[in-house]
């Protein structure tokens, strides 16, 4: 009996190492026991964001202009919603959208000051590889007046003025009232390519409600910064048959040519002591009147009635 079980046991030791290949437990060495060891489940790291390099980031500089502020509120006499608010508020959410992507952006006031214009032309043209962006709102006596304008003065704008009125337009729920080349003082003045970006009239009552809504801010930001970024992909007359097929490239957009009217700041001295006056008056706004460009397109509207390629503002 004794040799049986003895016997049992020989056997049963000989199939588990025939069946498992391992030998007993008792019989492993400590570097066999750490190997075969069950592992402890690494705890997860919590995912952040990566952030974007610095060789891949916009080497552009972005300035940004909010139009008007301080003592000048922009619009006319009379306007329920001052401009100057509303160009701030979207210039400062289109600086958070712009330095989100990795650009550089430097504002010309970032609070409610007022900064002469030359001021803010010495600010952008102070920075290589640069772009200027102004922002501002339109306003006119004829409440039913409404739109979205772009403006530009030299040829290096018009691919950013193309690329920035092509979405913002495009995206807001008010006409397209089109890319106008404008000797603006602000626009003719900077090196750099400029662009003035009319958001909508504030004196239409739809428009206005649009502007004093944070929601239309922001997608008004959005698309001023998407312009920024495929300002690039504008095409060329050239490529113009390439549009089809390219879903990528931004359609360079046609303009009227208003540099024939008389701006204030653009008489010249066969006036007088008249034209150093009627362009100060257009820069220190201590009349009521407006300091940036938008007091020189009104003012020269009043004075071009004939033309056919007037603006309504």
């Amino acid at each position: 009996m004794r040799k049986f079980i003895f016997s049992l046991a020989v056997a049963g030791s000989f199939i588990g190492t025939a069946l498992y290949g391992l030998p007993a437990p008792g019989s492993l060495s400590e570097r066999e026991k750490r190997a075969v060891a069950p592992r402890a489940t690494p705890t997860p790291r919590p995912q952040t964001r990566a952030a974007v390099p610095e060789a891949n980031r916009p080497s552009t500089t972005v300035v940004i202009d909010a139009g008007h502020g301080g003592f000048d509120r922009g619009g006319i006499p009379g306007q329920r919603v001052p401009e100057k608010t509303m160009t701030l508020d979207v210039a400062q959410r289109l600086k958070a959208v712009l330095t989100a992507y990795g650009y550089r952006v430097v504002m010309t006031r970032d609070s409610d000051v007022f900064v002469p214009l030359g001021t803010r032309v010495a600010i952008a043209n102070s920075y290589r590889d640069a772009i200027f962006v102004c922002i501002h709102f339109n306003a006119t006596r004829r409440s039913s007046a409404n739109g979205i304008e772009t403006y530009f003065y030299s040829s290096q704008s018009l691919p950013l003025a193309s690329a920035i009125h092509y979405y913002v337009a495009g995206g807001a729920p008010t006409p397209n009232r089109g890319v106008r080349r404008r000797g603006f003082y602000i626009l003719r003045k900077t090196t750099i390519p400029s662009v003035l970006v009319e958001c909508g009239f504030l004196t239409n009552a739809t428009e206005a409600s649009y502007a004093q809504s944070a929601a239309y801010q922001q997608k008004l930001a959005e698309e001023i910064a998407r312009g920024v970024r495929e300002r690039s992909l504008v095409a060329s007359t050239s490529a113009a048959n390439r549009l089809a097929a390219n879903n990528t490239t931004v359609p360079l957009q046609p303009f009227i040519d208003q540099t024939h009217y008389r701006d204030p700041d653009l008489v010249r001295s066969k006036h007088g002591k008249r034209s150093s006056k009627s362009s100060s008056k257009s820069i220190s706004s201590k009349h009521g009147k407006s300091s940036d460009s938008d007091s020189e397109k009104k003012s020269s509207t009043r004075k071009k009635k004939s033309t056919p390629a007037k603006t309504e503002d």
